[in-house]
Formats: C-alpha cells, structure tokens, sequence
C-alpha cells in the first residue's frame, strides 16, 4: 500500500509539483489549498505525514503544527514545514514543533530525501 502525504498549500502550482513528484516516487498524494478543513482531513484519509506551508492564506501553519502535536491521537503523525519566508530553526526547538522543514524554493531531491527519512523513522 502506498503510503499518504497530505500536502497543505495555497499555492496551487506548489501543490501540483509536489503531487507530480511524490505520485512518481509512489506516494498517494492528497492536496489541500488551504489549512480549514485539515483536522477532517487527518481523520478521514489518515496521513503518514503532512507537509504544511507556514504561510496560508488566513491561517498560520506554525499554530496547525502546534495542534497536530498536541493532539495525542495524531502527534505521531511527521510534519514537514515549508516556508519562503520564515527561519524555523528556533521553532523547531519548541513543543509543539515540526518534525522538519524545507525553505522555498526547495530542491526537490532534498525534499524527497527529508520525506523518506520522516517516513522511515
């Protein structure tokens, strides 16, 4: 069975080249252009990791971050931050912190290889 990335971003062309990338790794791909209905999300399709944008259109997806790992049913779940704009070095030392991060623009290589080992853990 494939393994399942929900991809959070407002970006639609991100979220395009992201599913294009990950679907040719094998992953099962899931977007999602904004942070609203995430929690439904988690619970319906049941993600082996997320990547989340910091920057949404109206919510900050630190503080998603934040709730995915205070939420014990789902805290198991590896987050990856994606961020044009933010350092996440600092945060990332917090509870509540993702699991990693990438800046944009990212490499796609580096990407992938920070996905596999998120998902190998």
């Amino acid at each position: 069975m494939n393994k399942k990335i929900l991809a959070v971003d407002d970006n639609l062309a991100i979220l395009d080249v992201l599913e294009e990338l990950l679907s040719w790794e094998g992953y099962e791909v899931i977007k999602l252009a904004d942070g609203h209905h995430i929690f439904e999300m988690i619970e319906i399709i049941h993600p082996d990791l997320i990547l989340l944008d910091v920057m949404l259109d109206t919510l900050d997806g630190r503080d998603i971050c934040m709730e995915i790992k205070n939420n014990k049913s789902i805290q198991h779940i590896p987050v990856i931050m994606i961020s044009a704009t933010h350092d996440l070095t600092t945060f990332l030392n917090n509870p509540g912190a993702p699991d990693d991060f990438v800046e944009k623009p990212f490499d796609l290589d580096h990407l992938l290889m920070k996905i596999n080992h998120q998902l190998a853990a």
